[in-house]
């Protein structure tokens, strides 16, 4: 049975992959390596816990003893690397856990994978170090263009800074050992178990509650939305059929203004959910607010790549994918208040025992 090692694997992204993997792939167990950080929560992973194909580890990537020892003990074939701070505003604010976590954490992997995997070369056997990562170390686009797996980085936050020096480790790594590694850069990711800071879940919560909607700036920077699960199913073909050293750029054919994507939800959620007091329309909870610091304007992804190569692409269309995030979110407020109060900790302790 091939063992992965995910790391980070209780983050939105990552729990999402563990889920997708155990669901649709035979033959395989995953080991769970997460610190257990502010967003990372046991509860997206409830269901699946006493799984036999599946085993959680608390732990620092940032430790070279624990992860060597990981390596020793479970042998995987192939790593998954979703560990990472990812948040631009906290990147903002307090950098150096950045530079940290997605740094030196990602060092730590590589160079634990190169050691445990020195007696085969790249190039020979099934072994995978697969290290996902932003769109954002490409910087900021003007109206018109695409991100190409060729477009010099440019990044502009402490966040994509430490995002980007972790895409040329990871490449270094290749180049140097021929550590068998592949890189992939996504566009920004929405759908189930995403932690309520990021737009799309925070604009659900507070509409649904009538709190107010900040939106930074004239709301008109414009991103490429990806359907979480479109993505996890682009990374299990990267994982299994793309060639060692490659970059694939994975982008959901998505571009969207923040403004749109706020006004839609306020459209769903007068739908879907019982109405705010008076009848208001929850639009007018929009509030423009000042803008961050270093605000990329546009991103968008050139996915011709991964389609023409490994014959990936993205299923989903905003609308659809929205929609059934909405849902999910009012179907899951349980979830939703359980980050909010910290009993997913609780959780986290009568399963685990606090270690």
């Amino acid at each position: 049975m091939k063992t992965l090692l995910i790391t980070g694997g209780c983050g939105f992204i990552g729990a999402n992959f563990i889920r997708f993997m155990l669901a649709r792939k035979t033959g395989i167990r995953v080991v769970n390596l997460d610190k257990l950080t502010y967003a990372g929560n046991l509860s997206s992973l409830a269901d699946i816990a006493a799984d036999p194909r599946y085993r959680f580890v608390q732990g620092d990537i940032c430790d070279p003893d624990l992860v060597g020892w990981l390596f020793a003990e479970e042998a995987p074939e192939a790593v998954v690397h979703f560990a990472a701070e990812s948040h631009v505003d906290r990147s903002i604010t307090g950098p150096s856990a950045f530079i940290q976590t997605n740094v030196v954490g990602t060092f730590t992997l590589l160079d634990a994978a190169r050691a445990a995997w020195s007696d085969r070369p790249e190039g020979n056997g099934n072994r995978r170090f697969l290290h996902v990562s932003t769109d954002e170390v490409y910087g900021s686009l003007g109206p018109t263009g695409y991100f190409t797996e060729e477009t010099p980085y440019d990044p502009r936050s402490p966040y994509s800074a430490s995002k980007a020096a972790s895409d040329h480790l990871a490449s270094a790594y290749f180049h140097t050992y021929r550590l068998p590694v592949l890189i992939t850069n996504c566009s920004n990711n929405y759908g189930p178990f995403q932690f309520p800071e990021k737009l799309i879940p925070l604009v659900i919560n507070n509409a649904l509650h009538g709190r107010e909607l900040p939106v930074y700036g004239d709301g008109r920077n414009i991103r490429d939305w990806l359907f979480v699960e479109d993505h996890c199913r682009a990374l299990s073909v990267v994982l299994e059929r793309g060639a060692a050293g490659q970059t694939f750029n994975i982008g959901g054919n998505n571009e969207k203004q923040n403004i749109e994507i706020v006004t839609a939800i306020c459209h769903l959620l007068d739908e879907m959910a019982p109405p705010l007091e008076n009848g208001r329309p929850r639009t007018s909870l929009i509030r423009f607010v000042t803008d961050r610091p270093g605000h990329d304007r546009r991103y968008a992804i050139d996915a011709g790549k991964i389609r023409r190569e490994l014959g990936w692409q993205p299923d989903t269309s905003f609308e659809e994918g929205l929609r059934r995030t909405v849902s999910w979110y009012l179907e899951h407020d349980a979830w939703l208040r359980g980050i909010l109060d910290g009993s997913y900790r609780s959780y986290y302790e009568s399963m685990y025992g606090g270690r």
